[in-house]
Formats: structure tokens, C-alpha cells, sequence
């Protein structure tokens, strides 16, 4: 596949762009793309008083959705920064906790057929707290729930944020649950 045409319609965070691409059979087409400097998302574990693992998760209104959804933190990176930095800075603003630990669980790209957007998923544990501002347009309310209801819900289809499923399920087979 050729690109004959390249062009920025917008840019902000990341930027849209919409090429003309021509098929080897001479076919000319455009498609959209999203050019995203990546994410992190972040499983901040703790335990409960009976021991059972928790995980900080976030309800947190989605324009493109226009719903309140429950999801992981995460968060997207500036231009150039180290993934470990995003995912510190991005606990601390969504959350309010700091983490002493943080354990990279891979890499993913959410939707490849519309970005190259890569997300670095992170466990975080060790949980004090040291609050950073919200980002003005971030609503968001922190609830601990149980790794085992989520584990649950993400493989039922109720905990529907991809990210968050993919996140929960990678941490219940590194801490050995279920």
C-alpha cells in the first residue's frame, strides 16, 4: 500500500490525520489515524482487612461516550517521557496515592485499526498518599474493589474499558489469583 497524501486535520495531545492511500491494484482510498505519543495505565493493589487483594479503580465521566464508566488510571504520556514517570504522575493525579513499587505487566495497542497508540500497564503497590492536581477536565471519583469482582466482571463482559479489563486479568495471574 502507497501513501500518496499525508495531512493534519487536528492537533492537541495527539493528532488526527487522514491519508489517501493507493492499493497495489491501483484503488485509491482515505483513512483516518490517530498519532498518539502513548499511555500508561496503572493496577494500584492494596488488601483488605481480611487480606483479599483490592484495586483502586476510577468512575470517570467519558465524553466520547457520554457516560461514567469504571476503569483503571491511566493516562497519556507528554512527548518523550518515560513510561515509569507517566505511570508515577498519573497515580498521583488520579488517584492521590504515591506508589514504592511499581511492576510493568507488557504492553498493548487498544485499537490499532485507529491509532498507533501504545499503552505500558503497570501493578503499583505499596500505596501512601500524595495527591497531584486533577487535569481540569478529569471528574473523577476512586473506589477500592475487590480483585475477585473484577476478575468477574472482566471476563462476564460487565468491566467494559478494554485497558482495565486486559490490566486486571494480567494482575491476577502475576499475584497468583484465581
Amino acid at each position: 500500500m502507497e501513501i500518496v497524501q499525508s495531512r493534519i486535520v487536528w492537533e492537541g495531545k495527539w493528532r488526527l490525520r487522514v491519508e489517501t492511500l493507493r492499493l497495489p491494484d491501483g484503488h485509491v482510498f482515505e483513512r483516518g489515524a490517530i498519532d498518539h505519543p502513548g499511555a500508561v495505565v496503572i493496577a494500584p493493589l492494596l488488601f483488605g482487612a481480611d487480606g483479599a487483594p483490592l484495586l483502586l479503580m476510577l468512575r470517570q465521566h467519558r465524553h466520547t461516550l457520554d457516560q461514567t464508566i469504571l476503569e483503571l488510571p491511566a493516562g497519556t504520556r507528554e512527548p518523550d517521557e518515560p513510561w515509569l514517570e507517566c505511570a508515577q504522575r498519573e497515580l498521583r493525579e488520579e488517584t492521590g496515592q504515591r506508589a514504592a513499587h511499581f511492576m510493568p505487566l507488557g504492553e498493548i495497542w487498544p485499537a490499532p485499526g485507529l491509532t498507533n497508540e501504545r499503552m505500558a500497564l503497570f501493578l503499583a503497590t505499596d500505596l501512601s498518599p500524595d495527591p497531584l492536581p486533577m487535569d481540569v477536565d478529569e471528574a473523577i471519583t476512586v473506589e477500592a474493589w475487590p480483585l475477585a469482582a473484577l476478575v468477574e466482571m472482566a471476563l462476564d463482559g460487565r468491566l467494559e474499558d478494554g485497558k482495565s479489563v486486559v490490566t486486571v486479568l494480567r494482575v491476577a495471574k502475576e499475584i497468583g489469583y484465581g
